[in-house]
């Protein structure tokens, strides 16, 4: 199939094209742009644990600086929509080659362990830094044009572009996933030290992958700041690491629609049920370990399994 895709992916790939085009004719675009902000940093978590083998427990980082950057800049410093994307993209890149490179030497839980604690040290740095707004967070965040002339106001003009930076990193990490690199990636999953043996400078795949993750994470992020004009300390909090490994677990880890489908569900669940009050997490809860429980690969990865597809 063109662009990599097998008949069962470009089956799905096309309804996933179909669920975001129909999608605000029957749900709320903040809805749907909150779900497809959180989806694409699935993705971008899933490229470790998924691809290569490494667990974060920290990608909140990523995702919480980017935010941060993003609503900075594009409220103090009057930059577009873009530009303030990029830079999140930009932020999170940076902080990921930086603790991609103190954490990659180790493994298993190790790794996220350090992982964990880099994260931590991030969510005490926003909380005191004098640019992030302590507890209260930067507010307020205008929605910028694109490229100074493409309204984002309105909540649907907004929509295609975030729809747009969404299928964007989501292609991406597809190519990523199926090209000679992404197979190399997968060799060091599956037995890292016959990848070694056979001349392969592994270090440098997973500081790479380990870097492409945080930047598209960073993009997430700044994406969601443009959304609900916010960046607050809730986007670097450890819960938010944890939100991003039950969405790709419930989903599916090493599929390449999981955790896409993880994110839906995972959304929907907050804001649903967010009548419950202080019972949503209860019930969240319940329902996740059901779907462990019930679905062992997740749910794309089990119906993959038991159809034979690639999903």
């Amino acid at each position: 199939m063109s662009l990599g895709f097998s008949r069962a992916q470009a089956t799905a790939m096309v309804v996933m094209v179909a669920f975001i085009i129909v999608g605000p004719a029957v749900l709320y675009p903040v809805f749907l742009m909150k779900v497809l902000c959180l989806a694409l940093f699935a993705c971008a978590f899933n490229l470790l644990p998924g691809y290569v083998g490494l667990l974060s427990f920290g990608h909140a980082a990523y995702f919480g600086m980017g935010s941060y950057i993003a609503a900075w800049t594009a409220k103090y410093w009057g930059l577009d929509a873009e530009a303030a994307i990029i830079l999140g993209g930009l932020c999170g890149g940076a902080l990921g080659l930086v603790f991609g490179w103190l954490a990659i030497r180790r493994q298993g839980i190790y790794f996220a362990m350090i992982t964990l604690a880099l994260a931590e040290m991030v969510y005490f740095f926003c909380l005191e830094a004098p640019f992030t707004g302590g507890e209260d967070g930067i507010q307020q965040v205008p929605r910028s044009p694109l490229f100074g002339i493409i309204s984002t106001q309105q909540d649907m003009s907004l929509y295609w572009i975030i729809a747009a930076i969404f299928l964007g990193g989501f292609l991406l990490i597809h190519r990523i996933i199926h090209s000679p690199f992404g197979q190399v990636l997968q060799a060091i999953r599956e037995n890292e030290p016959r990848a070694i043996s056979l001349g392969y400078r592994v270090d440098d795949y997973k500081l790479l992958a380990f870097v492409l993750s945080a930047a598209l994470a960073g993009v997430a992020g700044a994406a969601k700041s443009q959304v609900f004009g916010i960046a607050t300390l809730t986007d670097v909090h450890s819960q938010m690491s944890g939100e991003v490994v039950l969405m790709t677990l419930i989903g599916g880890i090493g599929t390449v629609f999981g955790p896409v489908v993880g994110a839906l569900l995972f959304g929907s669940l907050e804001t649903y049920l967010a009548p419950f009050g202080d019972w949503v997490t209860v019930t969240q809860g319940a329902i996740f370990v059901a779907c462990v429980l019930a679905f062992r690969r997740g749910l794309i990865g089990e119906i993959g399994a038991r159809l034979k597809l690639g999903l």
